[in-house]
């Protein structure tokens, strides 16, 4: 080969490296123009993106409030220990231990469950209920409601204290005007659960986040969605390693709404003093049945506007403070509020407390009585016992009162004689056992009352109580047949008493039966029919007001931060009774007999019923292997007020003079005159108006009606 053409073909080389390279090089600035030029833009958003992150500031939630504007729950500020795990990673290992020991003894907490909660939730080791559900650039709460010099040492002695941060949040305070407790009422809060996260986050609600406190029961879940507010945001810039370098933006957030509610809170003092006392009487009380004190186990007292149906007062015992959950509860104070021991505090008796109603059922069965077939000329024999089959089911101590009319058996509480009425439309209507579908006005009245259904009222986790009519025996027989037969088809043993033995072999053989003796049961309010005290308020309203069913409404409104009414709440019609005008009242005539010569009368003595005319029925509710249950219904045209006390004896016995401080506080009675400026509610009814919200903080009552 000649040197000419190796020169030839080394050239040609060279120029095919020179244009490789340069269509290299114009490529690469080609690209270069499209990332820096074309979609510069874009790149430099999502760069700012990355090196900015948001962190929650949290609203003050809103205020709950009575009718006159006092607050039932309000916010206080809190002294809070944090841990901000960025700067917590710049430590050592040793270092990270050392302090992790030195801030635990400072707050009293173990280092290995302050590792827990600096965990976030949904990564390995996390566990649910103590990991930390926030932001990852937020710093860490471990510890609240920390003492004012605890807080102060730390910010003091910040180089002993390397990440650890102290600062003052709003949490909930309990104001507690005259007293109250009205935990059942106003609920509790606790922190948003990771699932409640997602969804919120899912649905694009951005007033929930990570680190949010929620309600769980009472108005504060029922009325979350505007007590909660809209939480603000701290935008800050990170480095790649996620440290915060400084504040780029801050974005404001809104405080909750207020609640103003129906609630009175001198009356829920006065009812909650009232109850709490009742049942301590009862516990020193012999029962003379039974030869032992009353256990007087629970208890509660509703009061309700009759005209509305609106909730003035509602107490349940026993009862907690709502201010264990204020920085989150321990596992020993919640394990206190399931325990059966102590009387399942955290179960609201006046809205999930179901019990058997007792003689303050009568007035019902007396409104189905008058309205099929019987009238107010009717009369039974009110005997000191009636019986059926070979059982005879007695009055109360065996009285007896002759030939009656519904008034007097109302006013002396007779047995025997609704007793003949339960048995009458069971031999009409009902004696074949296999007819489920049979009629009984009992029942129907019963259900028209809406009793065996939710009230409706704005609470969460209302019990619907149960009429124990043909339908449900047969339903309840299928579901406990298997276990009742088992129990029969054995041998008796030590553990098993003949009652129970018994019951079991006929439960397990007829136990789908609606035999004549449950409806004599029936018609006194025994047996398997339960009612909630709310249940049996509201349906005294519907005998005082004409017979309509109101919703019981606790909240009135909501107001905005500035004042402004965002939303009201007027009483909610959802039926009526359908009851003739002189049904109604001649009940109500009768029911004011038991006030003044019927079984309440006595604790009642001096009480000026010119002036304040109230209707009233008591009743005894007994139950198998128990002390009875003491209740007391009455009303007056302006409000219902019903107590019960399980376990606690007579109607009157017990409740009545507890009903009667109520009555008083309500009206201003003292003695035989009523004091309109000392009754408990001014205006006698709460007013439609609500409370002034002032710019400087300050609260302005409605105005009287007086």
């Amino acid at each position: 080969m000649s040197a000419t053409s190796a020169d030839t073909r080394s050239r040609l080389r060279l120029v095919v490296i020179q244009a490789l390279v340069f269509s290299l090089f114009a490529t690469l600035f080609v690209r270069l123009y499209y990332l820096q030029v074309v979609s510069g833009e874009q790149y430099t958003a999502q760069a700012a993106d990355q090196s900015v992150r948001e962190i929650v500031v949290q609203p003050q939630r809103g205020l709950i409030v009575d009718a006159q504007g006092r607050p039932l729950v309000a916010n206080r500020m809190s002294w809070v220990v944090s841990i901000d795990r960025t700067l917590l990673e710049r430590l050592t290992e040793s270092q990270q231990q050392r302090l992790l020991q030195r801030i635990g003894s400072t707050v009293d907490q173990p280092p290995s469950r302050i590792r827990k909660k600096l965990v976030t939730c949904g990564f390995e080791g996390s566990v649910p209920g103590v990991c930390w559900n926030g932001s990852p650039y937020q710093p860490v709460p471990i510890a609240h409601d920390v003492p004012k010099q605890v807080a102060l040492r730390i910010l003091e002695q910040p180089e002993d204290h390397p990440a650890v941060i102290a600062e003052q949040q709003s949490v909930r305070a309990y104001p507690r005007p005259f007293g109250i407790n009205a935990a059942h009422l106003l609920g509790y809060l606790s922190p948003i659960t990771e699932e409640e996260y997602d969804q919120a986050r899912d649905n694009g609600d951005r007033s929930l986040n990570g680190a949010s406190a929620v309600g769980r029961a009472g108005v504060e879940k029922q009325y979350d969605v505007w007590l909660r507010g809209m939480p603000g945001y701290q935008r800050v810039a990170v480095d790649s390693m996620g440290r915060v370098l400084g504040e780029e933006q801050e974005i404001p957030g809104q405080p909750g709404d207020t609640l103003v509610t129906s609630l009175d809170a001198k009356v829920q003092g006065v009812v909650e003093k009232q109850l709490a006392q009742t049942i301590r009487t009862a516990r020193q009380t012999r029962d003379t049945v039974t030869g032992r004190n009353y256990v007087a186990d629970a208890g509660a007292a509703v009061v309700l506007e009759t005209q509305t149906g609106r909730v003035v007062a509602m107490a349940s015992q026993p009862t907690y403070d709502p201010e264990v959950w204020v920085g989150g509860i321990t596992k020993k104070q919640l394990a206190h509020l399931y325990s059966e021991k102590a009387g399942t505090p955290l179960l609201g008796r006046a809205t999930q407390g179901q019990f058997a109603p007792g003689s303050t059922w009568k007035p019902f069965m007396t409104a189905g009585a008058l309205t099929h077939g019987y009238s107010p000329a009717s009369r039974l024999d009110c005997s000191s016992g009636f019986q059926v089959g070979n059982r005879v089911f007695k009055n109360y101590e065996s009285g007896a009162y002759g030939s009656i009319g519904f008034d007097r058996a109302l006013e002396v509480s007779c047995n025997t004689f609704f007793y003949r009425i339960g048995f009458n439309y069971w031999a009409k209507y009902g004696s074949d056992v296999d007819d489920v579908t049979a009629r009984d006005p009992l029942v129907e009245e019963a259900k028209t009352f809406g009793f065996g259904a939710e009230t409706g009222i704005d609470l969460p986790g209302e019990a619907s109580g149960r009429i124990a009519d043909r339908r449900w025996k047969r339903g309840y027989w299928k579901q406990m047949k298997d276990y009742y037969c088992g129990i029969a088809a054995k041998p008796q043993d030590q553990e098993t008493s003949d009652f129970v033995y018994k019951f079991a072999r006929e439960f397990c053989i007829e136990g789908y039966a609606y035999r004549a003796g449950d409806a004599v049961n029936f018609a006194i309010g025994q047996g398997d029919t339960i009612v909630t005290p709310l249940q049996l308020a509201r349906g005294y309203a519907a005998l005082g007001n004409g017979g309509v069913l109101h919703a019981p409404q606790i909240a009135k409104a909501i107001v905005s931060p500035d004042g402004t009414v965002l939303e009201r709440f007027r009483p909610r019609k959802v039926g009526t009774v359908g009851l003739p005008r002189e049904v109604l009242s001649y009940i109500d005539t009768a029911l004011k007999g038991v006030s003044t010569r019927g079984t309440m009368s006595w604790r009642l003595v001096g009480f000026p019923h010119d002036k304040v005319v109230i209707r009233s029925k008591t009743g005894s509710a007994e139950v198998y292997g128990k002390q009875s249950t003491s209740w007391v219904a009455s009303y007056t045209d302006d409000y219902v007020v019903v107590m019960m006390v399980s376990q606690g004896g007579t109607g009157s016995g017990t409740s009545g003079p507890a009903l009667r401080r109520i009555w008083e506080a309500l009206y201003g009675v003292e003695g035989l005159e009523v004091r309109a400026d000392r009754a408990a509610v001014p205006g006698v009814v709460a007013p439609d108006a609500l409370p002034s919200f002032q710019r400087d903080g300050s609260i302005i009552p409605p105005r009287s009606r007086r």
